[in-house]
């Protein structure tokens, strides 16, 4: 006799929990990862210390975005907007000097 399929069960709020904090740490290891890379490619010289830069502003600006979003205070989104702004100002000096 085979055993009946298992039922998948409905996400509750334990599994939205761990999708939460599964992308924090992912968003925390790609800074680690983009702050490596950069230190490594202003050593070498190599220009493209400027678009990895930018992405370090763009990972500060989404994690300053979600907190704004569940907070619902202004600073966080100001300074988001900030970040957001040198982001795109890096990357575009890097798409234009590269």
């Amino acid at each position: 006799m085979k055993n009946p399929p298992r039922e998948r069960p409905v996400k509750d709020e334990r599994d939205e929990m761990i999708d939460r904090n599964a992308k924090n740490w992912s968003l925390e290891f790609v800074i680690c990862a983009t702050q490596i890379l950069t230190v490594i490619c202003a050593v070498k010289g190599n220009s493209a210390w400027k678009g990895s830069l930018s992405l370090l502003f763009f990972g500060v600006a989404a994690g300053l975005i979600y907190k704004y979003k569940m907070y619902r205070e202004k600073p966080y989104l100001y300074v988001s907007l900030i970040f957001l702004m040198i982001g795109t100002a890096l990357i575009a000096w890097f798409a234009v000097t590269a």
